[in-house]
């Protein structure tokens, strides 16, 4: 998710309806989204989207399809989809990826010198509809003619939206989605589908897309062995109690040396002390470092 599903902060005339409260609670519970009072207004219009597509009149009625109805899976999949909307485009925060480049990459390359096995492997968290993943497949590619001549790699992309995945898997993306890429990525990396560009199979083949909730434990914990994280504009709509269980699988699935990157809003002061705030030009990014041993 990488940018808002919400709006700008509405004025509340009196108590919000009970039965949208939870509905929030609801959503928090299953995905924990939290939204508070003065931004139901958003949640409102999506359920009443979906009101609209099932024919249904109230938002009781609405929750009893969310909670007891036959159709309760696949309705919450299709709120979820509704209230997930991100924006995003290829390259879209450059200083990141540079450091990914030239630092954070000879760092890990270095730490993993004496391992025989030379495949890295990245998470997509938050993946949205699929730029971020690509754009750090072609960054592999690139390097893989350099500085990692030699190494392997794959991208695992995962959100929580089931529309953008599909849209991800598609690989199609319009003028708004490459508006950053260069004529270089372009011509390298892309064909042009009428006023669309599909991105080439080796790019595509590396990136494998799948749809992830971050509060399912045993999924979280399934993803191991990892040298990078990405997971840009998706914690900051998160409690702190939701937030801290994030960030305590992101811990446990990197490997020793491994890097999470966040968005530039976004922090983990308060959050853990099991990362190590890096500064890299015009970015930064946490380290993993080693758990304290407590003794007694």
């Amino acid at each position: 998710m990488s940018s808002s599903p919400f709006r700008a902060a509405e004025t509340s005339l009196g108590p919000p309806n009970p039965v949208l409260v939870q509905l929030r609670d609801l959503v928090y519970q299953v995905a924990g989204i939290f939204q508070p009072d003065n931004k139901l207004r958003f949640l409102e219009d999506r359920c009443t989207k979906r009101m609209g597509v099932l024919g249904v009149t109230s938002l009781r009625d609405y929750y009893d399809c969310l909670t007891i109805k036959p159709i309760r899976q696949t309705e919450l999949l299709n709120l979820l989809n509704e209230i997930t909307i991100g924006e995003t485009c290829f390259f879209r925060n450059q200083p990141q990826l540079d450091a990914l480049r030239n630092i954070v990459l000879p760092k890990i390359v270095e730490a993993r010198a004496k391992l025989a096995l030379r495949h890295l492997r990245i998470w997509s968290a938050a993946c949205s509809t699929g730029e971020e993943p690509y754009t750090l497949s072609m960054i592999m590619l690139e390097e893989l003619a350099g500085k990692l001549k030699g190494w392997t790699y794959e991208v695992i992309a995962t959100d929580l939206n089931e529309r953008s995945i599909g849209q991800a898997k598609n690989g199609l993306y319009g003028t708004y989605s490459t508006r950053n890429l260069t004529a270089y990525f372009k011509q390298k990396y892309f064909t042009a589908r009428g006023n669309e560009l599909h991105v080439n199979p080796s790019v595509r083949e590396k990136v494998t897309f799948n749809r992830v909730n971050f509060l399912d434990d045993a999924r979280m914990a399934f993803i191991k062995g990892l040298d990078v994280i990405f997971c840009c504009n998706a914690l900051i709509y998160f409690d702190m109690g939701s937030k801290k269980r994030v960030i305590q699988h992101f811990y446990n699935n990197l490997l020793p040396h491994g890097y999470l990157f966040l968005g530039h809003a976004e922090s983990l002061y308060g959050v853990t002390d099991d990362f190590r705030l890096v500064h890299l030009p015009s970015a930064t990014a946490y380290v993993k470092s080693a758990k304290r041993v407590v003794s007694r």
